[in-house]
């Protein structure tokens, strides 16, 4: 019997037009299927949009948001992918960045998959922090965010509250080493085995 004082930890992705498609999908995948000792959820995946409405991925990927920001649960985890559409779109949304900046406030969790980062960044979540994203974007991070200390040729960066991540593949990295920061390596490296995805921590 699951005891029902356990916590299931809600984790929000948000998607938006032109993202990068494994840069969420590989997030669900490895918070989905995590499941304690006695095979219940560890945490309940919420993707969310701006609006709702359907996003139209990297390569004309359709999906469908469950949430707007209006009706996201309280959630204890924010993913920010990235892609052309975080690069070049969502960055100049001013109300995008303050929704982002909003979780920080809450004491939320946020971490960025690839050049998600830009957007914590744009959103001030980043100043004095060590950072990293994909090598590609680097040089653009250190450039227009000087209180950023970039940090390359490594998956992620955790920094306690705000977490970054490397390119695309690296976001499943990042997110195994949540799912151990949360519910403990054994988790994490059964997750990672179900996956069969080559995890070495």
């Amino acid at each position: 019997m699951t005891d029902i004082n356990v916590p299931v930890y809600n984790v929000g992705i948000f998607m938006f037009n032109e993202v990068e498609v494994l840069d969420f999908a590989g997030p669900f995948e490895v918070f989905s299927i995590s499941v304690r000792n006695d095979q219940s959820k560890a945490f309940r995946v919420y993707t969310v949009s701006e609006d709702g409405q359907m996003i139209s991925a990297r390569n004309g990927m359709l999906v469908q948001p469950e949430c707007s920001f209006a009706t996201l649960p309280p959630i204890d985890l924010l993913i920010v992918p990235g892609g052309y559409g975080a690069e070049e779109i969502e960055i100049h949304k001013p109300q995008v960045m303050e929704w982002i900046r909003s979780h920080a406030e809450q004491q939320r969790v946020v971490a960025s998959i690839c050049t998600g980062a830009l957007l914590l960044a744009e959103a001030g979540l980043l100043n004095g922090l060590s950072a990293t994203t994909h090598w590609m974007d680097l040089e653009r991070l250190e450039r227009d965010y000087p209180q950023v200390q970039t940090r390359s040729g490594i998956k992620y960066v955790d920094q306690g509250q705000i977490l970054t991540s490397g390119g695309i593949s690296a976001g499943i990295h990042l997110s195994l080493h949540l799912v151990r920061r949360y519910m403990g390596m054994e988790t994490a490296q059964r997750t990672a085995k179900r996956m069969e995805y080559d995890w070495n921590e």
